[in-house]
């Protein structure tokens, strides 16, 4: 590791200068109009856990803008539908309810970050506010707002993330499926692709 390992917060803040004035009230403890326009306007997000025992997990959630409800200025709905079953994030939350969140808005440089704590609900009347072509997700996680606030465009321009130029073409990596049969001995990458098209089609069925 070297010998310029930092070990401790007192050699990570001689190395970095302390946050601006702004940086540290722009924090809020609620989200105001600004944090629900941009939830209301956002398509994905990534949901951030750690499980009691120290497991982390960072999953993308997305749908259609607004896909996330905002039930009240502490109080967001998460639907979670069907989809690996790993439940990484779940059984996370069910150690441990501290979350975060970071949204994104395509086309705009700042996301949005909500930190706070999350319970998960089957409860049918949640769950029918997403019905979705009469189905319904499995569960619906009930996250309340400890912190909010917009952050800086700094990544999104290192990364020129909507410069459409630099999207990559698809045939520089190979399919999911010959991929994860290169990782997983025995595995039929060709039937995997097959059924990886198929879900496209049903993104919400238990199916």
């Amino acid at each position: 590791m070297g010998t310029h390992t930092i070990t401790n917060a007192e050699e990570l803040r001689a190395v970095y200068r302390l946050p601006s004035d702004s940086a540290v009230k722009k924090v809020l403890t609620h989200l105001d109009k600004h944090c629900v326009n941009f939830i209301n306007l956002s398509p994905i997000c990534v949901l951030s856990t750690s499980g009691a025992k120290g497991s982390v997990d960072a999953s993308p959630k997305g749908g259609d803008p607004g896909f996330v409800q905002v039930r009240d200025a502490k109080t967001l709905l998460l639907p979670d539908w069907p989809g690996n079953n790993r439940l990484d994030s779940l059984e996370n939350i069910v150690g441990n309810p501290h979350i975060g969140m970071i949204f994104f808005v395509p086309g705009i440089d700042e996301t949005l970050r909500i930190n706070g704590r999350a319970v998960l609900s089957t409860d049918p009347s949640l769950r029918n506010d997403f019905s979705i072509d009469k189905k319904l997700p499995i569960s619906v996680l009930i996250i309340t707002v400890e912190e909010s606030y917009l952050h800086c465009a700094r990544a999104i321009w290192r990364a020129d993330l909507w410069n459409s130029d630099n999207y990559v073409d698809r045939a520089v990596l190979p399919s999911m499926g010959l991929m994860l049969a290169d990782q997983i001995k025995g595995y039929d990458g060709i039937s995997a692709d097959k059924r990886i098209a198929n879900n496209r089609k049903k993104l919400y069925s238990l199916d």
